[in-house]
């Protein structure tokens, strides 16, 4: 299948797009407002920059009625700053419940179930029970596209890392994270690892081996294809 991308419209641009690119590491995103409301968001349009200082990027699209600005992206633009959390599987639940469309004088954190942790550097507060949080200052904002779209660079000027994940020469224990990460529609855990080369029999008996879902569905099923789904990156109902 050979797709020309003047061809196709935003929506389904966005689903190869997050079909392709995966799996994608999420940023938990908390934001203040100016008038000290708490804000929350899983943004997967997400990576690290730079070293030096220490970059990291989140791209936002509006809401799902096309036009109107996400709270994330207002507060950031606003205030100047925003932490990045990192997700585990126990959050994966208040994780996916931030991305639905909260009015914008929702406190997320108490619509979540979240306690917040006061950050040093930023006035948005952290996850408390996060593993690793980063508390970034904006560096620049860039419009993309005809969608309104835009990609903010953040200065990570705080890593908050758990003690117990922290080792020596200051290399993070992946391996003890337990990370969320996505999908297209759907979420996937963090939970293999390994170097190359891998033994000839292993390969052969993953080749074409689906992905083993956690949460019982089909194999074959996503979210796509449900009334929850938005190409904003929001979901449309509290409950999938």
């Amino acid at each position: 299948m050979i797709i020309n991308s003047a061809d196709l419209d935003a929506v389904d641009s966005y689903k190869l797009l997050i079909g392709s690119i995966i799996p994608r590491a999420i940023a938990w995103v908390s934001t203040l407002s100016p008038d000290g409301v708490a804000n929350l968001a899983p943004i997967s349009f997400f990576t690290a920059v730079g070293r030096k200082p220490p970059m990291v990027s989140i791209s936002l699209q509006p809401r799902s009625d096309g036009k109107t600005l996400k709270d994330t992206f207002v507060n950031i633009r606003e205030t100047g700053n925003f932490v990045v959390n990192v997700a585990t599987l126990p959050q994966a639940h208040a994780l996916h419940s931030s991305a639905f469309e909260f009015p914008s004088g929702i406190d997320e954190f108490e619509a979540v179930g979240l306690e917040k942790e006061a950050s040093q550097a930023v006035s948005a507060p952290r996850i408390k029970d996060a593993p690793i949080a980063m508390e970034c200052i904006v560096n620049r904002i860039i419009p993309v596209g005809e969608m309104n779209d835009h990609v903010v660079w953040g200065e990570v000027v705080r890593f908050h890392v758990k003690d117990e994940l922290y080792l020596e020469r200051g290399r993070i224990d992946t391996a003890a994270v337990a990370a969320v990460g996505r999908l297209a529609a759907e979420y996937t855990l963090v939970e293999n690892v390994f170097t190359t080369p891998l033994e000839d029999e292993l390969l052969k008996a993953k080749h074409k081996q689906r992905m083993a879902r956690l949460d019982g569905q089909p194999s074959d099923w996503s979210p796509i294809n449900t009334a929850a789904w938005s190409p904003s990156g929001s979901t449309l109902t509290k409950e999938q």
